[in-house]
């Protein structure tokens, strides 16, 4: 008897089947602790999204809250960035709004996540935070270089990681000298 691993959608992928490359996200994830409380770090990164993600991620040129209020779930957002030279704009909304814990910004005009988490280590002192963004589908197009995508992912994931804890203590410091 023969039992396939494959679901019904993998039976019929035309990527897989012309051998285009991989058809899975391509997810590039890392973590840090902080020295910075939890629920302050996800004040910093999820209620002050629209004011520091530039701060963290400098490939954004243009980012701007199209929903009013505070930033919840459901918030939706408008960014522009160019990386490596090139220039893409996108919109997202929040998907996950766990105060203290998890957020989740989903895109609406592109396929990908990005997930920040926080984990209290010591709860007034330190924080782990693992960052982590997924693109969903790589168009066709760029299958050919999925290895420098997945690698330029990779290293943007610790970027982030390492940018906002430098940030965020040296903010820090600045309050407590």
């Amino acid at each position: 008897m023969f039992i396939s691993q494959q679901g019904p959608s993998d039976m019929f992928n035309l990527g897989s089947m012309l051998n285009l490359g991989s058809t899975d996200p391509v997810v590039g994830r890392a973590h840090i602790i902080v020295e910075y409380p939890a629920i302050a770090l996800f004040q910093y990164v999820a209620d002050g999204l629209f004011e520091n993600y530039p701060l963290w991620s400098p490939e954004v040129k243009e980012l701007e809250k199209i929903t009013p209020g505070p930033v919840q779930l459901g918030t939706e957002g408008r960014q522009v960035r160019v990386d490596q030279g090139r220039r893409s704009e996108s919109r997202f909304k929040v998907s996950t709004y766990e105060p203290g814990t998890r957020l989740t910004l989903l895109g609406i005009s592109d396929p990908f996540r990005c997930t920040y988490e926080l984990q209290a280590i010591h709860p007034e002192r330190s924080t782990k935070l693992t960052f982590s963004f997924e693109l969903l589908e790589i168009l066709p197009i760029m299958r050919p270089v999925e290895g420098l995508v997945r690698a330029a992912i990779r290293d943007g994931a610790e970027r982030t990681v390492r940018n906002i804890k430098r940030l965020t203590e040296t903010e820090k410091s600045k309050h407590t000298s």
